[in-house]
């Protein structure tokens, strides 16, 4: 008898560092009970990686299997003005698994470009930088978005929430057109000025996407308990701006910042309660991560020193670096009825492998021509954890500085961080032109052994070069 199909979730942070999970710090000063229970419940991988340090590409690797350098995205991210990132023939997770018969939404931030249209008829053009509204009909229908890449529901903010326009996008339609203006406000709740719509406030955002998905669950089992269903969740928290609600002000050790993570921990136990309430929860896999690390430092704030919390643990950096710090994130998966509990696993994986493994679950072959950086995780559910799924993991800072990571090595292709922690023009000359760390010896990358091992440079070298100029990546030890 063939296997049920299970039902699947993935809930992405924004912003959400590694130390920031009480299971995974015990130190952290900000306690998670409902991602502890999932922890406890399921596997944590502590070896866990985005694809890149910052937001857009690393949710384009994450729904296509694909890193976003292979896209017209070489550095940096969109905005919310920004024209589609996703290719119009590039198959997504959602649109694989629609057309293996799942249900599938999308809810959240999406920050990965949208066809709006002008009062002209005429789509934003693909050079706007998407920081400034070029004079979008909002009572026009979008002609790109989640609704075209494979998802069958989709309730959206166009970007970042600290990034205008502030509306909701329902099904490829804004739902309240932005017809009137913000002003910017400084940090902890920190936003950009911009087209707001009515009744959309920056405090109640994560709260209308939580209640949102809750309904999703609700009506599917109510409706469709026979068809699995697939939900992307990505939550707008812990990313600026900080505003939790008068609940769960107080609630952390860590000021309005550990607040959110706070509200943003109780909106994953919302959700999986849901599930439970439902009786989904036995044959859901959930998957619960992050884009990229904590933004610890910046517009003269300095997180650690402000509050003793290591957002990003012991690891070097923050968002936006090559550094661990910017990449290696908390990731948990849970699904009672195949993952044993309290398991762990210390194998590098990559968010690029979401896409390999879904499909997998689902039961259908992934096409040649999708999915081409993705690993099934698969194995790793299974509890075969000694043998390798991959041969190794590129990830990428804001700037689009590479790093490769294989087994114990770590290969930076550069001075600095790549990032904002130590960008270029603050690197000293004496500095090596890369960087070699041993990450099971020097976790923290605080020795670079660039010197001292010639030919794992000379090796790491030529598999980032083959990975770079290669239609794929995604094969496993030969």
């Amino acid at each position: 008898m063939d296997q049920i199909k299970p039902n699947i979730l993935v809930i992405l942070a924004d912003d959400w560092g590694y130390g920031d999970v009480s299971c995974l710090n015990r130190e952290s000063r900000i306690q998670t009970p409902y991602t502890d229970e999932l922890a406890a419940g399921g596997m944590t991988f502590r070896d866990a990686h985005s694809n890149s340090a910052v937001c857009t590409p690393t949710r384009y690797g994450l729904l296509t299997g694909r890193y976003a350098w292979r896209s017209r995205l070489k550095q940096g991210v969109l905005f919310g003005y920004s024209r589609e990132l996703i290719e119009d023939d590039r198959p997504t997770v959602a649109s694989l698994l629609r057309d293996a018969g799942y249900r599938t939404a999308c809810i959240g931030k999406w920050h990965l470009g949208l066809g709006w249209q002008n009062a002209d008829g005429s789509l934003v053009p693909v050079e706007h930088d998407g920081h400034d509204d070029p004079g979008v009909d909002f009572t026009a229908p979008l002609r790109h978005g989640p609704h075209t890449v494979g998802f069958d529901y989709s309730l959206i903010l166009p970007a970042s929430l600290d990034m205008p326009p502030y509306c909701y996008i329902e099904n490829g339609r804004v739902i309240d057109p932005p017809n009137a203006q913000c002003d910017s406000s400084e940090r902890p709740a920190f936003w950009r000025g911009g087209a707001i719509a009515p009744g959309v406030e920056h405090e109640t955002c994560l709260l209308e996407f939580t209640r949102r998905a809750e309904a999703f669950i609700a009506q599917h089992a109510e409706q469709s308990s026979d068809t699995p269903f697939f939900m992307y969740l990505p939550l707008p928290s812990p990313h600026t701006p900080h505003v939790p609600r008068a609940p769960f002000q107080g609630q952390s050790d860590c000021g309005t910042y550990g607040d959110y993570v706070v509200e943003h921990d109780w909106s994953i136990g919302q959700v999986l309660a849901t599930l439970e309430r439902n009786g989904l929860r036995d044959n859901t896999l959930v998957i619960v991560t992050s884009d990229n690390g904590a933004h610890m430092r910046g517009d003269g704030f300095d997180f650690e020193e402000a509050f003793g919390h290591r957002s990003n643990y012991i690891y070097r950096g923050q968002k936006s670096d090559v550094w661990d710090g910017g990449h290696r994130v908390p990731f948990f998966m849970s699904w009672p009825d195949r993952i044993a509990a309290g398991s762990v696993c210390d194998q590098t994986i990559s968010l690029l492998d979401i896409t390999a493994t879904c499909v997998e679950l689902a039961g259908v072959p992934l096409p040649e021509a999708a999915g081409e950086d993705s690993v099934s995780l698969v194995p790793l559910l299974d509890g075969d954890l000694d043998q390798p799924v991959r041969e190794m993991v590129v990830t990428s800072s804001v700037t689009g500085r590479d790093a490769i990571r294989s087994d114990r090595w770590k290969l930076i292709e550069g001075p600095g961080s790549g990032g904002w922690s130590m960008p270029d023009p603050q690197v000293d000359s004496s500095m090596p032109s890369m960087q070699l760390y041993d990450m099971i010896d020097d976790p923290s990358e605080e020795r670079n052994v660039i010197s001292d091992h010639p030919k794992v440079v000379s090796t790491l070298l030529a598999s980032l070069e083959q990975c770079r100029h290669g239609s794929s990546s995604s094969s496993s030890q030969d």
